[in-house]
């Protein structure tokens, strides 16, 4: 039932959606007062209060525009998306090196991955949805040509590993709150959140590179700009400064356009198992 009421969605002009998607984003805003104190407050936090409004709308337009991005054609995608700076990409695409892309919650995520997979054999890490209904519609709409996906457990990383060493590019969301062990804490917006170490761990194998991409949604339903950004980070020191850079990073980027950031995500949960990042501070300084 789900998947067909996407397939029906997805014949839907992306203008349409986007309309759609705005008065959504609204609803339910007004009726959740959970989704609309934690927006609020990581807006906040990051300084961006001023943008509320259009993050409203913005995270509506996020939802409403998956039917088409998933089960719509994915040449009727791709037509809606313009590509910059992929000779970035190219360039160690030919020198035969491993590239770790790093997508944050930023824009329309979901479609940078298609956009990369239209260009060049691509693997992502995915976590299964927690409700199974959910199951056959995301990993159906993930599981595109030259798109391969690794499942988010410790078989996973082996399988991104060896692809990367074959000199093969390899996606991760960097600001997906990790499970036990499998992160540190790092200031994001001047507090601390729990952040996966696992892309730095990743581009230190086979020297690889780091690229940055994310694809700004545009006004009016008129499409997305797919941008790739060099990383101009550095990742030298501990995994907490390695962490750290890649937040710092994360951090220029949502800049671009704030508004369109997934600021209702828990970014800053203390994940079950994990001691706080005060008794981490304590641990160190022992």
């Amino acid at each position: 039932m789900l998947l067909r009421i996407f397939r029906f969605f997805s014949i839907f002009p992306l203008p349409v959606l986007h309309a759609l998607g705005v008065g959504l984003g609204w609803l339910v805003y007004l009726l959740s007062p959970s989704y609309r104190r934690r927006m609020r407050a990581n807006l906040a936090q990051a300084g961006f209060s001023g943008h509320l409004g259009s993050a409203v709308g913005e995270a509506g337009k996020a939802i409403a525009e998956l039917p088409f991005i998933w089960c719509a054609d994915p040449q009727r995608v791709s037509g809606r998306a313009t590509v910059e700076n992929w000779d970035l990409v190219q360039q160690y695409l030919d020198a035969g090196k491993g590239i770790v892309f790093l997508t944050p919650h930023l824009g329309c995520f979901e479609i940078t991955a298609q956009e990369i997979a239209h260009r060049t054999e691509l693997m992502v890490m995915y976590r299964p949805p927690r409700k199974e209904a959910m199951k056959p519609l995301i990993e159906g709409a993930r599981a595109r040509k030259n798109l391969l996906l690794a499942p988010a457990n410790m078989s996973g990383v082996r399988m991104l590993a060896k692809f990367l060493k074959k000199g093969q590019p390899i996606g991760l969301l960097p600001d997906q709150v990790p499970q036990e062990g499998e992160g540190v804490w790092a200031d994001f917006f001047g507090r601390t959140a729990y952040t996966m170490t696992l892309p730095a761990k990743m581009a230190q194998l086979g020297d690889a590179v780091i690229l940055i991409v994310y694809a700004e949604r545009l006004p009016g339903g008129k499409g997305y700009v797919v941008r790739f950004v060099p990383f101009e980070g550095s990742l030298e020191g501990d995994a907490a400064a390695q962490a750290r850079a890649i937040n710092a990073e994360m951090e220029k980027l949502i800049a671009r356009c704030p508004a369109q950031y997934y600021w209702s995500y828990n970014r800053y949960k203390v994940p079950a198992g994990v001691a706080g990042p005060g008794a981490a501070a304590q641990e160190a300084s022992a």
